[in-house]
């Protein structure tokens, strides 16, 4: 009898997607100590990584 694993890429990819998207919603805060705009940058990797952990949780289901 197989067992059903736990697949933790579902709740990781939500809550780096969700991370992603507050990060891209704040990025009129900007840094005090430099020029780029790290809460958007951030909130588009995480997005990124999020999305991407997502589709494989999908694709092996």
């Amino acid at each position: 009898m197989e067992e059903k694993q736990l697949d933790l890429r579902l709740p990781s990819g939500l809550f780096f997607a969700i991370t992603g998207l507050v990060l891209v919603a704040m990025q009129s805060e900007r840094a005090l100590l430099t020029e780029l705009n790290v809460n958007l940058w951030a909130g588009v990797a995480m997005l990124v990584f999020g999305a991407f952990l997502l589709v494989l949780a999908w694709r092996n289901r």
